[in-house]
């Protein structure tokens, strides 16, 4: 139907007749000459309605935006004047000799070139709408571009791609599953993969040496506004290489796709820093390295002060205080240091205690700050040396349990970087290492994997047993501006510590072996040393774009409440679907008030 796409014609097809599909993005009539700007995946294109024949002139003057033509004409170069170095067919347009009207075009719900803002709702009800957007369409070819050149480097280092199931069993890895009752099977049920971790671990056992897959997962997640319930991972496994020689091949491969696909140097090598600096120094195993703000830790100099508000963490082992200097912040009106102690309670912070420095060498009285009474001269004096406090800086203090101190003072620091234009270069990779192996669980009283119970520690059996909330993992994630964009580990390959790992846990024998019989058993039969990484590519694709929001990346995502306005899913079934599951529903619950 067509000898070309509208977005591919340049000078060099002067003169050729051509035929183009596309649909109209935009007509405009001036004066007797009509111009549509024909629009397909490749771009766009003018093309000039003469009045002189007019059957395809009377054609033009019917059609409206979104119709669909087939248009015949010859290739000619611009007026002089009109170019459009905007595009890239800019100094050509197409001469019509023909048109036909393919399909007409109601007028589309929202314009789809416009400032006007559409609520997302719109945009996903009439998803194939918003997808004809030239960002939209950009996105989409940026993300096949990524997808292709990660799957040229994988196959060019000897990886194999094999398929992992998508029906499997429920196994515990941080998240709910989500559960598929089985027909055939009544009273039983499938799962949907968080991932295909214990697969890809098969595989290696079986020997197939080097694996990956372009994979979809699915987590049936609280709702947060930059997780989908289904998502798609670049899954990669592989056998004989230890953590630092992993590191190593998935750094060139994600050096190559920025280089490849948007032009950027990541620079080499990553930076390697480990998870404890990451906390102390940035507050959080997710560092931002654009932004040059620390946290510096006070708690010393506050242990013998009379402030409990600081005294206190100080004194308690899980407590933290921690200073964060902002340079030149002194500025900062009192109604917008309120807002920020309003934003950091949003991580359970009780308040934001801060001083401006307005005079160093008038000690305390160069300090402006209803705290400063409560703490002696002499310890403000440490402090302000030891934050390398200027006049004219703003220090904010963060005292509490140091998880709450971590989670709000970090997201302090990169609010104020952002915020106060103080980012330092565009892109900053980092690697976060030497994880914690499990996390305690005040709540359940118990043990909980940092990664997931697979991961192996970097100590013996013995050692992990005599201490297992000292002991690290040998984990590894790839941070990137802030995001975490992989995350792998080298994995247990013996029964004895994999079997140490579930008692840990709290995961009893006999639950081990009916949920990981499998894998117990194959690590039996020669399990080679083996370890791997998982990518979001919705994240990479992200990042890459300019895009704050996974949902611009995926052709049809579900909104925050994990629904898809599209299809109108998720939705009821019949009677007769769940007679043949062997499911009954239960009625919800009907709250009755109780009269006084």
């Amino acid at each position: 139907m067509r000898t070309h796409k509208c977005g591919e014609l340049t000078t060099q097809h002067l003169g050729q007749a051509v035929a183009l599909c596309g649909w109209v993005h935009r007509r405009r009539d001036h004066g007797g000459v009509i111009f549509i700007d024909l629009r397909d995946r490749a771009g766009l294109v003018q093309v000039v309605f003469d009045p002189d024949a007019p059957g395809s002139f009377a054609i033009a003057e019917s059609v409206r935006s979104e119709y669909v033509l087939r248009i015949e004409g010859i290739v000619r170069e611009r007026p002089e004047g009109t170019h459009n170095a905007n595009m890239v067919t800019g100094a050509v347009e197409v001469l019509a000799k023909g048109i036909e009207v393919l399909n007409e075009s109601e007028t589309p719900p929202f314009p789809l070139e416009s400032e006007i803002e559409v609520n997302e709702e719109t945009r996903l009800r009439y998803r194939y709408i918003d997808l004809r957007r030239s960002v939209m369409m950009q996105n989409m070819k940026v993300r096949r571009d990524v997808t292709r050149h990660l799957r040229r480097y994988l196959d060019d280092h000897e990886f194999f791609e094999i398929e992992t199931p998508y029906l499997t069993k429920a196994t515990p890895e941080g998240a709910r599953d989500y559960i598929v009752p089985s027909r055939t099977h009544q009273n039983s049920f499938f799962a949907l993969p968080q991932s295909p971790q214990l697969y890809k671990q098969l595989l290696m056992i079986a020997g197939m040496d080097r694996y990956y897959q372009v994979v979809r997962c699915f987590r049936d997640e609280d709702l947060r506004a930059d997780r989908q319930p289904e998502f798609t991972q670049l899954d990669i496994e592989t056998s004989f290489m230890d953590e630092r020689q992993i590191m190593a091949i998935m750094e060139d491969m994600i050096r190559g796709l920025f280089a490849d696909i948007i032009n950027v140097d990541l620079g080499s090598p990553f930076p390697v820093i480990s998870y404890d600096e990451a906390l102390r120094r940035y507050g959080s195993d997710r560092p931002d390295l654009r932004v040059p703000l620390e946290l510096v830790d006070i708690a010393e100099e506050m242990k013998d002060v009379d402030f409990k508000v600081f005294s206190g963490p100080a004194f308690d082992p899980n407590g933290r205080v921690a200073a964060l200097r902002l340079p030149s912040g002194a500025d900062l009106s009192r109604k917008e240091i309120d807002d920020l102690a309003r934003f950091v309670g949003i991580y359970g912070a009780k308040g934001l205690a801060y001083i401006k420095v307005n005079d160093l060498a008038a000690g305390s009285e160069g300090l402006q700050s209803p705290i400063v009474k409560y703490v002696p001269d002499e310890v403000w004096t440490k402090v302000m040396e030891k934050v390398a406090a200027q006049n004219g800086d703003l220090i904010f203090f963060g005292a509490d349990k140091a998880a709450i101190v971590n989670e709000a003072m970090g997201a302090l620091r990169v609010k104020l970087g952002v915020d106060r234009n103080l980012l330092v270069g565009d892109w900053k990779p980092v690697w976060v290492v030497d994880f914690p192996m499990f996390a305690w669980d005040d709540k359940a009283q118990r043990y909980s994997a940092i990664h997931h119970p697979f991961t192996a520690p970097s100590c013996s059996v013995e050692a992990l047993v005599a201490n297992p909330g000292q002991a690290l993992s040998r984990a590894y994630d790839l941070v990137l501006n802030g995001t975490e964009v992989g995350g792998g580990s080298i994995r247990i390959n013996r029964t004895a510590m994999q079997k140490t790992v579930f008692d840990i846990l709290g995961i009893g024998h006999e639950e081990a072996r009916e949920k990981f019989g499998f894998l117990l058993d194959a690590l039996k039969y020669g399990a080679p040393p083996h370890g791997g990484i998982a990518f979001g590519l919705d994240r990479l694709v992200m990042l890459m774009t300019g895009e704050s929001s996974i949902r611009e990346v995926i052709a049809f995502p579900k909104t925050q409440t994990a629904a898809c306005p599209l299809f109108n899913a998720p939705a009821q079934v019949s009677e007769e679907q769940l007679k043949e599951l062997g499911i009954r529903l239960r009625k919800p619950s009907v709250k009755v008030d109780k009269e006084d």
